[in-house]
């Protein structure tokens, strides 16, 4: 019989559960307090201690004793005195304790491997945990800084696009959701099975390869007629001949067309290897394998498709390498239309441009026209003159077909998955959502150009809710003072000569500076008018992507006409991204509000964390006005040769210490050796930019002191400069993702974007205390700037 207590105290009324959480409360409430005491005592005894000694003198620059990575006083460099070299207007041993401190400090502790000596492996001794720690998604092919900001941009996204929005609202912003929506249905795509493009296909003649001895009846089809109705419908048109207009490289102020060398659906670099290339036996294995899915015969499609194979490594055989495109004198190669006829007649050029030209803007043959590889074209007319039109006709069709695989159903994706696998590792495909979103931001497609997709509208309310307009003004600052220290580097250098040095100042002071977004995003009468001519209906998820890519496509060739407006909105209006550009032609530099953030940028935490993230950042962007090809565009974004002889002798003399030195580093992971000549132009960047925020830092701890240490990190202001720096390019890659970097890319792998600039850097080893000869202090320097 069950004892009923009657009154029951307070105690007893509780349940098991809440006796329990009362009981640990109360432990918890008495550790915080011992923990306060005994924080209070030592801060106490720390100040008592101190307050004895003599002030920190101000940083001192004579080399002190090298680290012996003692746990115990890990990487504390002493002064010639023995003091912390950490002194100016605060305390050597002040330790910032804010909230962004302290997350800061934890993100910096979570990343370094303390325990690795910093001159022998930078790189390991700044990521070395990440590097362990850290697994790579399924559905991605790396991670690293970048990356980890992006998916909380993506978040943030996601929620401005899936929010609905009344018909009231402007109709710029209830386009993202629609987009959105289309690509979300996957019921309905399921169901439409094949026949968005299958239709689509038909209206252009059918692929040959499933039409049989039926296609080409009357034996008109030809390619050039194809490529106009590509434009018409929203494909590439630059499977045979790549069509753009763009800025004139000698005449800023003017636009051109352009016609270049074939846009491959694999690299160049992959194709004329051929059949010893595994990639390009598993791109064919994709080729036959999603014609089979659209109802193609297995043998007829290995037959025809091999034959559309061979033709596309042909047009990649004929193309220039990258190592060639470097010289931007050699691509500006301008012709008379009429000058195109008699040299290339197997096109009617004026007929041929004036169809993919928008409505109402026509040429006559006078039309000059740039020519980046007149070699490609001498060799694309003997091509074509020897391939059948069936060969030619079944790759152009191969290629819009593979294009439309990321719209289909899940039996095409899961195929599609398999490829990508083979090219970056990638293992699953990313949730649905994060595709639609990056769909509707212009972020999933190579063939896509930002003017095409909704990533200004998007931006724009974008920008109203996350970006801290604060950041904006810190940033210019630290701009400013970046260009500062190069304007001194160019004044140091002895090897530029006195006319080039003056044209160099003008072109870096004359530098635009574009940070967060332009104001006209937050103007609505401009976005609606920017927005007029575009619609998107959320039942007809392909065809509005294709409508998308014609808009574009309109807005881009409608300038033709058009002087070119440096400064333009549009042009800049892509604040949704985490990531930084230099532009020769315009010669600006543009930092995104969304790189303005995370590891990069905080105005809460010591300024040598921002001076090593997007200090290094701006520094980098800065110095590509001045690297290989961008030091071809002279103040104006003009292609003109504004460098004495001497000087550029010179100048090629360090940039192939830059080339020899990155090329001789090795992966370990795929045992290839980097493209130093590919990737010269990043690396001049990376070496130039982290020494200019370097010196700006310098120069700042000068005039306002030294900033305090982050709590549980025993380096100086100028160590935490550096450790800021390597952790910039923390990553780690899928085996397959490195591989095609090291081929293909012109950014070096991230071990050696820290390895390779900071072993160049005199300040580095000074402040770390490197010994002579150390792999982080070698005797052989290169330097540019």
């Amino acid at each position: 019989m069950q004892t009923v207590i009657k009154n029951p105290n307070w105690w007893r009324r509780r349940t098991t559960l809440e006796r329990c959480l009362t009981l640990f409360s109360i432990l918890l409430a008495i550790a915080t307090i011992v923990l306060a005491l005994g924080l209070g005592y030592a801060l106490l005894h720390e100040k008592v201690t101190d307050e004895p000694a003599p002030a920190s003198p101000k940083p001192s620059m004579t080399p002190a004793e090298a680290l012996h990575g003692d746990s115990t006083v890990l990487n504390k460099v002493p002064a010639a005195d023995g003091k912390s070299l950490a002194g100016g207007k605060g305390a050597a041993d002040d330790v910032c304790f804010s909230k962004e401190c302290v997350h800061t400090a934890s993100n910096v502790l979570s990343r370094m491997k303390p325990e690795v000596e910093p001159c022998d492996d930078f790189y390991e001794f700044a990521c070395g945990t990440y590097m362990e720690e850290t697994n790579i998604p399924d559905d991605k092919v790396s991670v690293n800084t970048f990356s980890v900001i992006s998916d909380k941009l993506q978040e943030q996204l996601k929620d401005i696009i899936t929010e609905e929005r009344p018909m009231t609202e402007p109709k710029h912003f209830r386009l993202p959701n629609s987009l959105y929506k289309a690509c979300m249905n996957k019921t309905l795509i399921e169901s439409l099975g094949t026949d968005p493009i299958v239709k689509i296909a038909e209206s252009l003649g059918g692929w040959p390869l499933l039409k049989g001895d039926s296609w080409n009846a009357d034996n008109t089809w030809t390619w050039q007629e194809q490529v106009k109705k590509f434009r018409r419908l929203g494909f590439s048109m630059d499977y045979i001949i790549d069509f753009s207009i763009g800025v004139d490289f000698k005449n800023s102020t003017v636009r051109i067309i352009d016609l270049d060398q074939s846009s491959l659906a694999l690299s160049r670099e992959y194709l004329v290897k051929g059949f010893n290339e595994t990639l390009v036996s598993a791109y064919y294995d994709y080729m036959v394998d999603i014609a089979v899915l659209f109802g193609a015969n297995k043998e007829q499609a290995k037959k025809e498709l091999l034959e559309s194979l061979e033709f596309e490594i042909a047009l990649a055989n004929i193309s220039w390498p990258n190592e060639k495109r470097r010289n931007s004198s050699e691509l500006y190669n301008l012709r008379s239309t009429q000058q195109l006829q008699q040299s290339y007649p197997y096109v009617q050029w004026v007929d041929y441009i004036n169809a993919l030209l928008p409505e109402g803007l026509q040429i006559t043959e006078d039309e000059p026209i740039n020519l980046s590889v007149p070699s490609f074209f001498d060799d694309l007319g003997k091509l074509l003159a020897k391939t059948p039109s069936r060969v030619i006709a079944n790759y152009m069709m191969w290629r819009i077909h593979a294009f439309s695989v990321g719209f289909l159903t899940d039996e095409f994706r899961k195929r599609q998955l398999q490829y990508a696998t083979a090219l970056s590792g990638r293992q699953e495909q990313e949730a649905r959502w994060k595709e639609c979103v990056d769909i509707v931001t212009g972020s999933e497609y190579d063939e896509l150009e930002y003017e095409d997709s909704l990533a200004i509208s998007v931006g724009s309310l974008y920008v109203r809710k996350h970006f801290n307009q604060d950041s904006k003004a810190i940033a210019l600052e630290m701009v400013n003072n970046i260009r500062g220290v190069f304007n001194d580097i160019l004044d140091e250098v002895n090897w530029m000569d006195g006319k080039t040095k003056t044209e160099a100042k003008e072109k870096l002071h004359r530098m635009a500076t574009h940070i967060g977004y332009p104001d006209e995003m937050l103007d609505n009468e401009k976005l609606a008018k920017y927005y007029d001519k575009l619609e998107v209906n959320p039942d007809k998820y392909f065809e509005s992507f294709l409508g998308m890519n014609v808009f574009g496509t309109d807005y881009s060739f409608n300038k033709l006409r058009l002087p070119v407006n440096k400064t333009e909105w549009v042009r800049h209006a892509r604040p949704a991204i985490v990531n930084a550009f230099y532009s020769s032609i315009e010669n600006s530099i543009q930092f995104p509000a969304g790189i303005l953030q995370g590891h990069f940028f905080s105005a809460q935490r010591p300024k040598y964390m921002n001076y090593g993230a997007i200090g290094y950042v701006i520094g980098h962007e800065i110095t590509h006005g001045f690297d290989d090809q961008g030091r071809q565009f002279d103040v104006k974004g003009n292609l003109r040769d504004w460098w004495q002889p001497d000087t550029q002798k010179a100048y090629l003399e360090k940039a192939k210490c830059i080339i020899e030195q990155y090329g001789n580093y090795t992966d370990r992971a795929t045992g290839l050796n980097l493209n130093g000549i590919n990737t010269q132009g990043e690396n001049i960047a990376d070496n130039g930019g982290v020494k200019e925020s370097y010196i700006a830092y310098r120069r700042w701890t000068e005039k306002n002191g030294s900033e305090p240490k982050l709590p549980g990190l025993e380096y100086t202001p100028e160590q935490m400069f550096w450790i800021s720096a390597g952790q910039t390019w923390c990553a780690k890659y899928r085996k397959e993702s490195l591989k095609m970097r090291i081929t293909t890319g012109v950014h070096s792998p991230s071990q050696f974007r820290v390895l390779g600039s900071l072993s160049n850097m005199k300040d580095f080893a000074k402040d770390f205390q490197c010994p002579d000869g150390s792999p982080m202090n070698p005797v052989k320097k290169c330097e540019v700037w």
